[in-house]
């Protein structure tokens, strides 16, 4: 063992001192560090705050990147299967050309590339691109393996984007406007910038897992009846009183969960905005958090991204097509209406119809791909908030986050209770739907 190590050594001090090509095993462990590609999520993360992305479509950007990178990898691992044929409509990846070129810099090509062409601010990936390679370069990679990361990482991208293609997107950004009525229980837009509704034809989305946008329909909500004696009326008033008592907890709760991506500021003639992180883009982060406790490898901490990433898209176009389905107002223009003009939510009211809550779908969906993989319990601290002024909170496990995080949104004065309580659910259904009917690995560790 000693003579190896010797022997090792020399060469590549020998190597140093000529500039000859330093051998794989100088720099394949670097390469290989999960930190790497959870920055590059990270960094996709902070370009999707920087652009404004919608709660669904940055779930989108979430999910196509995260799958480019994964296919790469699945591609020379016996324990893991590739996704082609069991997401709806991929097809295989192209293969590589050369054996000389670095798995994981060419899943993260893969990754940034797919990323790059889904948001505006391109610069952006394109300036952090610059920094892994020359990263890659700081390892050690001879410059030929690392051109050839880069080719055939561009190469898989390309094969995703054409896939992407097909799912409806570009098409659905010219179908028309959500059209607004008078009828007592629609949905109508809200202060303080009445905005459009947004996204009303994402249920035309192609899923990746389910069988349409339909399958996880969940039971009607309450019908809109302003009778005191009526079930509705008694859902508002819970609403309004929780608003107007909300203790300390509860409040620093709908803070933490809020995941508002543009929220607006009125101070006389002068608006400006905040920008955070959206309800998906705060479980990329929680799942960012557990790949780095679990001590997944490269391997794995892309496998989990991609899970999550899966279920969360799945999550928002059934949600979604729930919500323009039953079009039902918000506490906010009832309680204005009919209880009183003066009452303003603890959140700002997101531009979209009430049910089913968002937060609450997407959570518990995000929750059961983690649970799949990371096991129950599973204690963590969630700083994904501290970038945004909020504290760190803990939890016993990922159903007690999101749990949380769908009772947030009746703290936040937001959501009625059955919103949140069926949103959950349906997140449920969905999250073990998508786990029970995909497969990554070959081994006992199959999410089937």
């Amino acid at each position: 063992m000693v003579t190896k190590v010797i022997r090792y050594t020399t060469i590549i001090i020998v190597c140093l001192l000529a500039g000859c090509e330093k051998p794989p095993e100088y720099y394949q462990e670097q390469a290989a560090n999960p930190d790497v590609f959870r920055a590059s999520v990270k960094k996709l993360s902070d370009v999707i705050v920087y652009d404004i992305f919608s709660p669904p479509v940055a779930s989108r950007i979430y999910a196509y990147p995260s799958i480019a990178a994964y296919e790469v990898i699945a591609g020379d691992r016996e324990e893991y299967k590739s996704l082609a044929g069991q997401l709806t409509d991929l097809q295989r990846i192209p293969e590589p050309q050369t054996e000389e070129f670095n798995r994981p810099l060419a899943a993260i090509q893969a990754f940034i590339k797919v990323g790059t062409a889904l948001v505006f601010s391109e610069d952006r990936m394109d300036s952090y691109a610059e920094e892994v390679y020359q990263d890659y370069s700081n390892m050690g990679m001879p410059e030929r393996i690392i051109e050839n990361s880069i080719d055939y990482g561009n190469k898989v991208g390309q094969h995703i984007l054409e896939w992407a293609d097909g799912d409806n997107y570009k098409q659905t950004r010219t179908f028309p406007k959500y059209t607004i009525d008078n009828r007592d229980f629609r949905w109508q837009p809200t202060p303080p910038d009445y905005m459009d509704a947004i996204e009303p034809h994402w249920n035309k989305i192609r899923p990746f897992v389910i069988d349409s946008s339909d399958q996880f329909v969940p039971e009607p909500p309450t019908p809109f009846n302003m009778d005191e004696t009526s079930e509705f009326y008694q859902e508002v008033m819970e609403v309004y009183e929780v608003g107007k008592n909300i203790d300390e907890e509860q409040l620093e709760i709908a803070k933490f969960w809020d995941c508002n991506p543009y929220v607006s500021h009125h101070q006389g003639h002068v608006m400006f905005a905040t920008k955070k992180i959206t309800p998906g883009g705060h479980w990329v982060g929680i799942t960012n958090i557990a790949t780095k406790k679990a001590g997944s490898d490269f391997a794995a901490t892309v496998e989990a991204f991609t899970i999550v990433s899966v279920a969360l898209a799945d999550a928002f176009i059934s949600c979604w097509d729930e919500k323009y389905r039953s079009e039902l107002i918000r506490p906010e223009t009832v309680i204005n209406k009919y209880i009183d003009e003066d009452w303003e939510p603890i959140l700002q009211t997101p531009p979209f119809p009430e049910y089913t809550s968002g937060h609450s779908v997407i959570s518990s969906a995000a929750a059961t791909a983690l649970t799949r993989l990371f096991g129950d319990p599973f204690p963590f601290e969630d700083t994904t908030e501290l970038e945004y002024g909020l504290p760190s909170r803990n939890f016993e496990s990922f159903f007690q986050a999101s749990e949380e995080a769908a009772i947030s949104r009746l703290y936040g004065g937001i959501h009625y209770m059955p919103a949140c309580q069926n949103g959950v659910a349906q997140g449920k259904a969905l999250g073990q739907f998508v786990i029970s009917n995909i497969t990554t690995r070959e081994s006992g560790l199959s999410l089937k």
